[in-house]
């Protein structure tokens, strides 16, 4: 079988604003090339036939195969399945160009044809993981981006050539609002820039968020008068989407001056409905991302992800840093760091916070990576 060439194209043709280029890494037992035009087949138009009708939409609204290299030979696949045939597999990176009309600046649309049924149930492709996105400007300057961004948050908090230290109220869950908000005092007594809801505890039975919140702000204020320095509260509002504006209103009466969202269990699309509306900056947890970036081979790199949180409008993405618990190499941190900094448009650049089990001797290692 010969692969059509309606599914290729010249990318030279499509650098005109209106074309995403996203990069899959592919096994299959098929000839690449084959593989790779099904692929965008399945990410757009199918070119199912209507009785009666010759018609062909793919000059406009079919995927692209714009780059494609093998990479390699083996045996058998990295994650075999029963529904494999005998092999042997070849390992292959494309360059899928994306028609933008398709989907439009719609995250659930997006997603939908970046990591969507047609992408991880094209035929023959064993596994496959998206390992970069490309976003013109025009496309990314649909989105809100960070409100703040970094040059903004250093202003609204007096944070100069330095970095920002955050930290994380511990115990994360159980501790009553009073006791919390007087681990957060001495922690800003004591030279913290930020303290933080761990993203296990949002608006809790034992610890109501308004409540928390308006402690940890008294707390706030009191450490700024005796530091001289301002300090930030970072509140947690993650929940069913009807009950996030009212948290975001209860945490900042209270004195939180920074939200936390768990971006991808509440979803690319929420986070950006607070972005519409909300008046401080926003913090994005990483929650979810190894669930889908870990693994060898499939999904998708975690630094994709954090590109689209910025999309979203998130002014500080956190995200797994260095260490053996957080199983992060200094590359896949390098790359996440990238995707908050790199040109978007006319958006502006996310602070990059790796963490995660982070202790003060690590700040030297963070430091000269960030």
């Amino acid at each position: 079988m010969t692969a059509d060439p309606a599914w290729f194209a010249d990318r030279a043709r499509l650098e005109d604003g209106n074309w995403l280029f996203a990069t899959y890494v592919f096994e299959t037992e098929r000839e690449p090339r084959e593989a790779a035009a099904d692929l965008c087949r399945e990410q757009s138009t199918a070119q199912w036939a209507r009785p009666g009708v010759t018609e062909d939409f793919r000059p406009r609204h079919g995927a692209k195969v714009v780059a494609l290299r093998t990479l390699r030979s083996s045996p058998a696949p990295l994650h075999p399945s029963p529904f494999d045939g005998p092999g042997p597999f070849a390992t292959a990176e494309v360059v899928v160009a994306l028609p933008a009309g398709n989907f439009g600046a719609n995250f659930g649309m997006l997603l939908t044809t970046l990591l969507g049924e047609g992408t991880f149930f094209t035929p023959g492709i064993a596994t496959i993981r998206l390992t970069d996105l490309q976003v013109p400007d025009a496309y990314a300057n649909r989105f809100p981006g960070p409100q703040f961004g970094v040059e903004g948050l250093r202003a609204s908090f007096g944070v100069k050539a330095r970095p920002f230290l955050f930290g994380v109220v511990k115990p994360n869950v159980g501790l009553d609002p009073a006791s919390f908000a007087a681990l957060a005092e001495a922690a800003w007594r004591g030279g913290l820039d930020a303290c933080k809801d761990d993203e296990q505890l949002a608006d809790a039975v034992w610890s109501p968020l308004a409540e928390r919140a308006r402690l940890c702000g008294e707390a706030r204020r009191r450490a700024e008068a005796e530091t001289g320095e301002k300090k930030i509260y970072v509140s947690n509002i993650t929940d069913e989407i009807a009950r996030l504006r009212p948290h975001h209103d209860a945490a900042l009466a209270g004195g939180a001056n920074t939200l936390m969202l768990n971006a991808l269990p509440l979803g690319l699309p929420a986070a950006r409905y607070v972005r519409e509306w909300a008046r401080v900056p926003l913090l994005a947890h990483f929650d979810m991302v190894a669930s889908v970036s870990r693994a060898p081979g499939f999904g998708v790199e975690s630094a994709v992800l954090t590109l689209l949180q910025r999309m979203a409008g998130f002014d500080i993405i956190l995200f797994p840093g260095l260490g053996a618990r957080m199983r992060s190499t200094e590359a896949e941190v390098r790359a996440n760091i990238e995707a908050c900094r790199r040109p978007l448009g006319t958006l502006r650049a996310a602070l990059p916070v790796p963490g995660g089990s982070s202790v003060p001797g690590d700040l030297a290692g963070i430091r000269a990576l960030v």
